[in-house]
């Protein structure tokens, strides 16, 4: 796995970001002292979030869609940059994970503008209203599923709606991938850039970043 961004250049881009609060970084801590390494690494950085929250900003967002919660630090630096009265739904398959969430949510005073659901995130979208009315989607779940998601999401966004893609460059396995999240990521990364419905960026932050816009 290559190292995206050198380990100095990543601390310099930390120090130059906005700080994280008192409840992110009390967040950040909890999870990786309650969960092993491996899991608590699905976290996203602080810059990450912050560009998340800038981005549901810029988008004027009212209704987000987040798939892949984990312990709930993307849908707090979400749900925080919804316009008054927006609704973040949040989908994921664990209990445990989420129960952190839920706190932290609270804690934050978010509660009432997410709505979270435990059931596999494809069933979820997958029973939404088929109109285009999403304004804003990260999706950062179980890699396989990027393509099935991917295509679910796409004709659910309203026109400039915003679909933000984690892990894209999977640690650079995407340029040789042997194995199968790695060969659905790479899959539809090559997809995207010949999709008429959307304009795309890729960004190196972290493990890469896809930027989705739907066309007007």
């Amino acid at each position: 796995m290559a190292d995206i961004v050198d380990p100095a250049v990543s601390d310099y881009l930390l120090d130059h970001c906005t700080p994280a609060d008192e409840l992110l970084r009390e967040l950040a801590a909890e999870t990786y002292a309650k969960f092993p390494p491996g899991a608590a690494g699905m976290q996203v950085s602080h810059d990450e979030g912050a560009l998340l929250t800038m981005l549901v900003q810029l988008t004027g967002a009212d209704y987000a869609v987040e798939i892949g919660t984990f312990t709930g630090y993307s849908s707090i630096c979400i749900a925080r940059a919804l316009r008054p009265g927006g609704r973040l739904l949040a989908c994921d398959v664990s209990d445990e994970w989420t129960s952190v969430a839920r706190a932290y949510w609270a804690k934050a005073g978010l509660d009432d503008r997410i709505e979270l659901r435990l059931a596999p995130a494809i069933e979820t979208v997958r029973s939404l209203n088929s109109d285009p009315v999403i304004d804003f989607v990260f999706l950062d779940a179980d890699k396989t599923g990027y393509p099935a998601y991917y295509e679910e999401i796409v004709p659910r966004l309203r026109p400039g709606g915003l679909l933000v893609i984690d892990n894209v460059l999977r640690g650079g396995e995407v340029l040789d991938p042997h194995d199968e999240s790695s060969r659905a990521v790479a899959s539809l990364n090559d997809a995207i850039v010949t999709d008429d419905r959307v304009e795309s960026v890729m960004l190196p932050v972290r493990d890469g970043v896809t930027l989705v816009r739907r066309r007007s």
